[in-house]
């Protein structure tokens, strides 16, 4: 199975491309930010603006100057166990997908909150989240496709893209079907 990357990965990524558009790096940008003077969240987001840091360049510095949310410091173990302390029979469900999905070139899988994100070498494809103490849903982005046979509307699930879920409540729901449609995602994303 492929390792779970955290913000640490995404962090070093932002990294590089504050000093790819900027030509100056965190540290360089912390020290004009402390030399600003800036008292609060929206003074230096619109400070930055202004200097054309944006995106999530300009989210790093913002917590740089006011702080990184708890989440974004936990390992990947950290947030998945804090996803199923509360629900831990259908810890292996999350297992068996990731499992499921080691098997594809090229996959990532990202820790998130309250999820678990699915990355082909493209983009998302799918998120698994234990959405109640007694469903886990395994959240696919299968664009043009309605909900049919084990597929339900996705509602709000992981990101936008996330149209279709499988509701898996036991193990035995990750049948066959769910696995094609597991798969599915993967190659129309990849």
């Amino acid at each position: 199975m492929s390792e779970m990357s955290t913000w640490e990965s995404m962090r070093t990524r932002i990294h590089a491309q504050l000093e790819r558009q900027t030509g100056a790096g965190v540290a360089e940008w912390n020290e004009r930010i402390a030399a600003a003077g800036l008292a609060d969240e929206p003074a230096l987001r619109s400070w930055l603006s202004e200097h054309e840091v944006t995106g999530y360049p300009q989210m790093l510095l913002v917590y740089e100057a006011f702080g990184y949310p708890d989440f974004l410091l936990a390992t990947a173990d950290e947030l998945v166990d804090g996803q199923y302390e509360d629900r831990p029979q259908l810890r292996p469900i999350l297992d068996a997908v990731l499992a499921a999905v080691s098997g594809f070139a090229g996959v990532s899988i990202q820790a998130r909150k309250t999820y678990v994100s699915l990355v082909s070498p493209r983009r998302t494809f799918g998120v698994v989240k234990a959405t109640t103490r007694s469903r886990v849903d395994l959240g696919l982005r299968l664009p043009g496709l309605s909900p049919q046979g084990c597929l339900v509307d996705a509602g709000s699930l992981g990101n936008d893209n996330i149209n279709l879920r499988i509701p898996l409540s036991a193990m035995d729901n990750l049948d066959g079907e769910a696995l094609s449609w597991l798969r599915r995602a993967y190659e129309e994303n990849s």
